[in-house]
Order: C-alpha cells, then structure tokens, then sequence
C-alpha cells in the first residue's frame, strides 16, 4: 500500500528573511546609499521617483529633491553591474534578433524595475558582442529567455566582492 504524502498549506514567516545572497552586507551595490533618503526624490535624467524607500515610477511630490538615480549614474561613469557576452556564429548571424529579444526583456523587468536597465549593445571582436546592464539580474533574465527562444549554453560567474555578474552565451549553429 502506498501512502500519499498530503501538502500542509503554506504560512508565511512573519519578520525579515535572514537567508540567501541578498541579505548578505558583502554583496552591496557600491552605487547604492548605504541608507535610505529622507523624503522623495526624482530622477532628473530618466524621471523615476523615489518614494518610501524605493525607486518607481510615476508623478513625483512636489517636494522631491533633485538628483541622479544609481542606474543613471552607473551610465555616466560607464560602470556596469552586469554583462552577458555572446559568442558564435550563430550570435553573429542573429544578432538584430537576439538584441530585440533583450530590449523586450529589458522593458518588461523596467516596468517594476526601473533601474534594471540596458547600458549598451558593444562589438568587442569579430562574431562577439556584449550587452551591459546596470544591475546583475537583468543579464540573467536575458540570458534564461535566449536560452529559452535559442537554445544554445550559458555560462554565469557572479563576483561577490565587486557586485558584478558575467554571463556567457554560445551557440554553434
């Protein structure tokens, strides 16, 4: 006789998660305020609005402050949190699709995320181009559904130490 296992319905923990990468003081973002802003702040570049603790968008009070959001601010320095390098004959050949296919992913998370941007599109060698980002998971949302829409392998070294994540795609044919 075979026993069935039955699912207890789930219950959310109450108070702060303590657990995973994210929680972690050593991943900080060197773009990111090491505290949260007194009052609302707008973009003056992109136009996103900081209020209650995060970046969204919308209609800024008319008391925000000025100033440059960390997405707007990595593109000015040329400094970015993520790559996703692709490599190949195939990259070569579709690379006005797989670029299209990142700029929708790129829209898609900015609706929630505004500062989840695309930086660049750069040739860097013959049948090789990366896409910078300003944050580390926008590439690997790029990199899921290529590998999704196209097959292919994907490769992702994140460093700890300078908030950076690297991933690598190919495919042959």
């Amino acid at each position: 006789m075979v026993k069935r296992m039955t699912s207890q319905p789930f219950t959310r923990l109450k108070g702060p998660r303590h657990s995973g990468r994210a929680q972690l003081d050593s991943l900080d973002d060197p773009y990111k305020q090491s505290k949260k802003r007194n009052g609302a702040a707008r973009c003056e570049q992109c136009g996103a609005v900081y209020e209650d603790g995060r970046w969204h968008w919308g209609k800024a009070p008319g008391e925000a402050e000025p100033t440059l959001c960390q997405a707007c601010r990595r593109i000015h320095d040329r400094y970015p949190a993520g790559e996703l390098t692709l490599r190949g004959p195939y990259a070569d050949a579709h690379r006005d699709e797989i670029v299209r296919l990142a700029r929708h992913q790129e829209t898609a998370e900015r609706l929630e995320h505004p500062l989840n941007r695309i930086m660049d599109v750069v040739s860097r060698a013959p049948g090789e181009f990366v896409i910078l980002t300003t944050d580390i998971h926008l590439p690997r949302r790029i990199g899921d559904a290529l590998r999704r829409a196209h097959g292919g392998y994907l490769r992702t070294t994140f460093d700890k130490q300078g908030y950076f994540i690297r991933l690598s795609w190919e495919r042959d044919t």
